[in-house]
């Protein structure tokens, strides 16, 4: 993978960055040292790894903002980063640039079960919206593979999807609102609590721009009533092709099936 070349002079001038910022985000909010940067080096794809100027860890939508404003004033680059449980090299950081970390903005604000939503902050993980509402028999369908650790914030920026979105939709079908800072640090909501508002679908240009357009400071996703009852089903087949057709026809029949060629 090919990288930008650095800026020198943003690295040369690393303590008054890292000055600035921590009087943006106080206390714990800001590593820059060098051997605790090495956890946020990469995400999931370990291929490639670079270390950042120094990682930032906001709390509030307000802290995002200033950090943003900052950075657009001083030509910082930013990379936006959610649990990092991506292959895609996403998070993937800048030696001249700062990760933006979202693990302390991780609470669930409201659930509203008259309207079928939940608003959620960007470092909730995908299973933690489905844990928030099953009490009242309801669950957050897109379902990564890494769902007991990936973050919504993370799953709006990659489009995440699962098994249950040949049904249900990949994140964008599920998206019904966002909070998001600009890179001048102004903030904006796009959508809200209804589906398909009018104007232009910015919710959808937002959905998978992996933090290029604004970074997610809140989400609003849409839960569905969980299913009566659910049964998992192993099938032998006698070839490759008897599987694949199988998979093909379940597939357009509205279904989930997964197919492997030996045991796991």
């Amino acid at each position: 993978m090919l990288m930008p070349p650095p800026d020198p002079a943003l690295i040369a001038d690393k303590a008054r960055h890292v000055a600035a910022l921590r009087a943006i985000v106080p206390g714990e909010g800001v590593i820059d040292d060098d051997a605790a940067l090495g956890a946020y080096e990469c995400d999931a794809l370990t291929a490639h790894t670079q270390r950042p100027l120094a990682v930032v860890l906001p709390s509030t939508t307000a802290q995002v903002s200033a950090i943003l404003a900052y950075c657009n004033r001083t030509g910082l680059k930013i990379v936006p980063r959610g649990a990092g449980t991506s292959l895609s090299g996403g998070s993937l950081p800048l030696a001249d640039g700062i990760v933006l970390g979202f693990g302390k903005m991780n609470r669930v604000l409201e659930v509203d079960f008259d309207n079928r939503c939940a608003v959620v902050q960007p470092g909730v993980t995908n299973l933690g919206v489905t844990n928030a509402v099953k009490y009242r028999g309801f669950y957050y369908a897109p379902d990564p593979s890494s769902q007991i650790a990936c973050s919504i914030g993370g799953n709006v920026a990659e489009n995440s999807g699962g098994v249950h979105c040949l049904k249900y939709g990949l994140t964008t079908n599920n998206l019904l609102g966002v909070e998001l800072v600009l890179t001048d640090g102004s903030v904006v909501r796009l959508g809200g609590k209804g589906m398909d508002g009018p104007g232009l679908d910015l919710l959808g240009v937002v959905a998978g721009s992996e933090g290029m357009l604004g970074v997610v400071t809140e989400v609003t996703v849409r839960i569905l009533p969980a299913p009566e009852s659910r049964r998992a089903l192993l099938i032998g087949f006698a070839s490759v092709e008897a599987a694949g057709a199988c998979v093909a026809e379940t597939i357009a029949a509205g279904s989930a099936i997964r197919s492997m060629s030996r045991p796991c």
